[in-house]
């Protein structure tokens, strides 16, 4: 593959999209061709998981939660991001196969290793060059994104307690991972932040 797959990372509230808009208008500017994407609800099958997982009423439970996450994957990279990197196109993606074992594996206190695993069975082990995390403590995230007014989806509405063990687990699979993670402390202000991100995608892209 000769496209660059970069994926972000991190709880709720932490400025992904923000960074993500940043990041692809510095792409722009080098003249990469890219493709931009989300999890879940990267292809029209995907929109109709996504309604299903954050916006339809009622529980869900973890087990399923975790399966149709998976099932959007699989979808997602056999007919977007695997065509995308093997026509030399970088994917920049907001959240990916991390989210489901920080979400589902240490938020829903399932077995985080079945979930890695379920993943990558997903996408055939396709993981990103460089997962860019997003880190910060979960109460500041949520205060920041209750200032939004956005009504919240459904798992927006978990407590701040879930926040930080998914914080948490993001934070351990950084630790068993330190090649592919960057790490960003989300308190540095918009610019600051950006432009760490531009330097570490700069260095990754000189060693292509």
């Amino acid at each position: 593959m000769s496209g660059l797959f970069i994926s972000f990372e991190g709880i709720d509230g932490v400025g992904k999209s923000t960074q993500i808009d940043l990041l692809t208008k510095h792409l722009d500017e080098l003249g990469r061709n890219y493709v931009q994407t989300l999890e879940p609800g990267g292809t029209e099958l995907g929109v109709e998981i996504r309604h299903l997982l954050l916006h339809r009423k009622g529980e869900v439970a973890p087990r399923a939660e975790a399966l149709l996450y998976a099932a959007d994957r699989a979808h997602h990279v056999a007919t977007m991001v695997r065509p995308a990197l093997e026509s030399g196109t970088d994917v920049v993606m907001d959240r990916y196969l991390d989210s489901s074992v920080a979400y589902q594996g240490a938020g829903r206190d399932l077995d985080a290793s079945q979930i890695r695993d379920l993943s990558l069975f997903a996408v055939e082990g396709l993981l990103p060059h460089l997962t860019i995390l997003l880190d910060l403590e979960a109460s500041a995230a949520l205060a920041r994104r209750s200032k939004t007014g956005a009504e919240p989806d459904r798992l927006e509405r978990e407590k701040t307690d879930f926040f930080e063990t998914v914080r948490q687990g993001y934070l351990k699979l950084a630790a068993a991972e330190p090649d592919r993670f960057f790490i960003v402390d989300a308190r540095q202000n918009v610019d600051e932040m950006a432009a760490l991100i531009r330097a570490r995608v700069d260095a990754l892209i000189a060693q292509q």
